[in-house]
Parts: structure tokens; C-alpha cells; sequence
């Protein structure tokens, strides 16, 4: 009867498109969270990207850089470079804020997940790696990458209902 409930509920609530990528696997979902930044940062006028909840917190731009520095960095203790330039002196968290070059630098960073994560080998997963000093493997990594592009994507959604942006995949 539960069951029955939660499918009569999400059928309901959801459009096919929503869910494109759910349950299949780490490419489908990460395809699915990258299409939902995407088009909540598309659908965030220019003028919020600068919004924050309170002082000392991350404005809109600042999450979605985060969440694009992140994926580099992240990825890059799995083997791929680092884009030319970026380095872990630079800040472009505070220095990249007009929409256009935060949605390119969003843009670029889930791709190159996307890219290096259909290149790697199923016997590489279980390789070794050190971040920050601690032992994980690939696998591992590619778990945290789309674990905290998640994690920011519910930061994200949040800010959008408080700065009055209706994300655009609850829209009737």
C-alpha cells in the first residue's frame, strides 16, 4: 500500500522530464543534478546572483562557484588536470560573479565530471588517492562529488524560494 501511495504521489507531482536520470546509476543522476543547476541558474535573474540570506554567508554566485571549484578540485585527486590557471590561490568564488561567467564555469565543471567519469575503468575505481592527507579512492570521490552537488543544489533551492525564483522543474 506504501509503495502504491509513493508512486500514485510522484506521478502526480512530477513531469516524465523530472524524472530523467533518477535511479540509473551515477551518470543518469549526475545528468540529472547537472540539468537541475543549470536550469535553476538560468532561471535565477542576473540582479539575485548576488543575494545572500545573512552577512558571512555565501550569495548565490558564491554557491554555484563553489560547487564548480569543488568539482575540479575534487576531480582532479582522481587524476584529470586542473583547468589552465586555476590553482588553489585563486579565488574565483569571489571574483566570478556575473550569471553568464558563473553558468560557464558551472557549465564547464559538470562536464568535465561527466567526461572523466564515462572515461574511467571499473578496475580504476578501487585505485588509492590521498586528499588532505586521508586515504580514499576514486570511487570514493566520485560518491563525494555528486553527494555535495546535491548537498548545494537543496542550498540552492532555498535560496531561490526565499529570493522569490520558483525553480523551474516545480512549475505547474
Amino acid at each position: 500500500m506504501k509503495t502504491l501511495l509513493l508512486a500514485a504521489l510522484l506521478t502526480t507531482t512530477l513531469h516524465a522530464a523530472d524524472y530523467e536520470g533518477l535511479w540509473q546509476g551515477y551518470d543518469g543522476e549526475w545528468g540529472h543534478v547537472s540539468r537541475q543547476l543549470i536550469a535553476l541558474a538560468e532561471a535565477t535573474p542576473a540582479e539575485k546572483f548576488a543575494w545572500r540570506p545573512a552577512a558571512g554567508v555565501r550569495s548565490v554566485s558564491e554557491v554555484y562557484m563553489h560547487i564548480a571549484l569543488a568539482n575540479y578540485f575534487l576531480l582532479a585527486a582522481t587524476g584529470p588536470k586542473l583547468p589552465a590557471g586555476l590553482t588553489s590561490e585563486t579565488d574565483p568564488e569571489k571574483t566570478v560573479t556575473a550569471k553568464a561567467d558563473v553558468i560557464d564555469w558551472l557549465k564547464r565543471s559538470l562536464d568535465a565530471v561527466k567526461v572523466a567519469h564515462t572515461t574511467v575503468k571499473p578496475a580504476d575505481l578501487q585505485r588509492k588517492v590521498k586528499v588532505n592527507g586521508r586515504d580514499a579512492t576514486v570511487d570514493g570521490m566520485y560518491l563525494r562529488i555528486i553527494v555535495h552537488a546535491n548537498e548545494h543544489m537543496g542550498q540552492l533551492v532555498a535560496y531561490a524560494r526565499m529570493s522569490g525564483v520558483v525553480p523551474p522543474w516545480t512549475k505547474e
